[in-house]
């Protein structure tokens, strides 16, 4: 189940945040398909993987409950939940708002923005629905809905930080073309524009992450949790965030400047490597994140601390 987790996390925010950089990083002319970056294929890809996942994962989780395999669900009892319960609606949704993103994607030709803008909405609203299926969904009341729309403010922010790093590996491939140096400008361009829109979501990310923590843990239980598995796994989730942060503070202050300067006597090679890697070792740490993000999803946070505060009482 973890892995399906992962999967949709990783389909969905790679869509979400692949589909809002050409918006802000990007003029109307250069977003041309295959111009500056090709889209279209990968924004297929990534709906359609979605898609895939969310029917498989639904179908795990049936079974699950039904304590029976995929083969023997009970379908009657499947419509119940679809149609009855907050799980089912959000399902629904999410897979109505995948095929729109889908449908849109297929649809883009040249320079189309209203359907990158389609694309970006409907996948945002299906990455939205899976706060339904983790801690805040669980929750009712007036927490529950803050909790509800803070997941949402922070996976949405992560997911545009996440694209906008996945879209500049995309300007970054090898040159295959005699675009290469106009790429290379408009990525220069690029990146000074990712920083502030950079900023905004860690900005974000900080301060929903700060009332989901409260919420799920409470600043009382923080010397002990950080005994327990959701402790131990939150904290290596916080490094790796403090990790990325400081290679986009590299990349924002010493990597950046330094294409500029590259482009300037026409020695890019070794300045676009190094900002390959930097890319390419923020894009690890996301990927190690969402699969942390995906177990801690699947923990109950509380009952987590009791064991650990009942085994300190018992020493």
């Amino acid at each position: 189940m973890i892995s399906i987790r992962l999967g949709l996390y990783l389909s969905l925010t790679v869509l979400v945040g692949l589909t809002a950089f050409p918006l802000y990083a990007l003029r109307d002319a250069e977003r041309v398909e295959g111009r500056i970056i090709p889209l279209r294929n990968a924004l297929i890809f990534w709906s359609s993987a979605a898609i895939i996942l969310s029917v498989f994962g639904f179908l795990v989780l049936m079974a699950a409950m039904m304590g029976t395999s995929i083969a023997e669900i009970d379908w009657e009892m499947c419509r119940t939940i679809l149609f009855g319960t907050h799980i089912g609606t959000a399902w629904l949704i999410r897979m109505a708002a995948l095929i729109a993103a889908l449908l849109a994607a297929l649809t883009i030709r040249r320079s189309d923005t209203s359907r990158l803008v389609a694309v970006s909405c409907a996948s945002a609203v299906a990455l939205g629905t899976l706060v339904w299926t983790g801690h805040a969904g669980a929750m009712e009341g007036q927490i529950g809905s803050v909790h509800k729309v803070s997941d949402v403010l922070h996976i949405l922010a992560a997911a545009i930080w996440l694209g906008g790093i996945v879209g500049f590996l995309k300007m970054l491939q090898a040159p295959v073309d005699q675009l290469w140096d106009d790429r290379l400008l408009v990525a220069h361009r690029a990146l000074d524009s990712f920083s502030k829109v950079g900023t905004i979501c860690v900005a974000v990310i900080v301060v929903t992450g700060l009332i989901n923590g409260q919420i799920l843990v409470g600043l009382s239980n923080i010397p002990t949790l950080f005994k327990s598995t959701y402790g131990q796994l939150l904290v290596l989730k916080l490094l790796l965030v403090g990790f990325m942060l400081l290679l986009g503070a590299k990349n924002r202050w010493r990597l950046t400047p330094n294409l500029g300067l590259a482009l300037s006597d026409g020695n890019t090679v070794r300045t676009v490597s190094a900002l390959r890697t930097s890319l390419l070792l923020e894009a690890a740490a996301a990927l190690v994140i969402l699969g942390l993000v995906s177990w801690l999803g699947m923990l109950d946070p509380k009952a987590d601390v009791r064991v650990e505060v009942e085994r300190l009482t018992m020493r």
